[in-house]
């Protein structure tokens, strides 16, 4: 138990690398409903509240897609309050005709997957309530992926019309693709502590804290040893892990140290990259 991390431990923002700022900043505020917080020549930085950071987009000049069979963004997910913002969202996307991949139903959540103009994988959903999630006999839960009740959903819109993300939005997990399972586990239970809650076999890992169903996903999908992608693709530059106090910090660069993974220490920040080569801020949570 000692290894565990702190059960309030949530994701904090993503940050990516785009290949047009312009183009991306009408998407994720028109689209997706962002707000910007703060602007500068190359990046914003979006919020719902306006005051906390969610999503940081980046624009490299020579940026090129990320190719395939590569490791690193898989998609990353805004988690909305409740299912009639989800049911919003989903209307909204639907009338202005911006294609979806897919909606699914996991038992624990319902989805709406996408991508941005890069095709950086979103995915927007919405939580069952916490005593509705399945598990199964070995106390992980049940993943599964069945087709949403998309017409059952939209009922939930009602009256009230698509206003931008709701407060109370956050970044609920972050999926990766690695190149290696048994890597990845050693690095994010160990490393930095965090609970396996669904495996599928050899090909999928998902982990969380304090028992949410998964924080972060791990997948060999992009293919078992799958390289990096080039420095200037695009896609994630990192994603942030917000620790409730700087003791647990300290507990998870103690733990890093214990498996021989080196990272930097800034500014009571921890910088890392995964085996896979994904980079993860860690810091202490901001008290409101």
């Amino acid at each position: 138990m000692e290894k565990m991390i702190h059960p309030a431990t949530t994701i904090g923002h993503v940050h990516l690398i785009v290949s047009n700022l312009s183009r991306s900043i009408r998407f994720y505020c028109e689209m997706i409903g962002f707000q910007i917080l703060k602007q500068e020549r190359s990046i914003v930085t979006l919020t719902v509240d306006g005051i906390t950071p969610l999503l940081v987009l980046e624009e490299q000049a020579d940026a090129v897609l990320k190719p395939r069979g590569t490791t690193g963004l898989y998609h990353f997910a805004i988690l909305v309050p409740d299912r009639a913002s989800l049911a919003r969202s989903l209307l909204h996307l639907l009338q202005k005709g911006y294609p979806l991949q897919g909606a699914s139903d996991h038992q624990f959540s319902e989805a709406v997957y996408l991508a941005d103009p890069d095709g950086n994988g979103i995915e927007i959903y919405a939580d069952r309530p916490k005593n509705e999630w399945e598990r199964t006999e070995n106390g992980e839960y049940k993943g599964v992926t069945k087709p949403l009740d998309v017409n059952g959903l939209l009922v939930e819109v009602g009256n009230t019309p698509w206003s931008g993300l709701p407060s109370g939005t956050r970044i609920g997990h972050v999926h990766l693709h690695v190149a290696n399972i048994q890597e990845a586990d050693e690095f994010y239970r160990n490393g930095l502590g965090f609970e396996a809650t669904i495996r599928m076999e050899n090909h999928a890992l998902f982990v969380s804290a304090g028992g949410y169903h998964h924080h972060i996903g791990l997948n060999t999908w992009a293919g078992i040893g799958a390289p990096k992608p080039p420095e200037n693709a695009v896609g994630l530059r990192l994603f942030s892990i917000l620790l409730p106090n700087q003791n647990e910090l300290k507990k998870v660069a103690e733990q890093l140290k214990n498996i021989g993974v080196t990272f930097e220490l800034a500014k009571q920040t921890i910088f890392v990259k995964d085996p896979s080569g994904n980079q993860i801020q860690l810091k202490v949570k901001v008290k409101e």
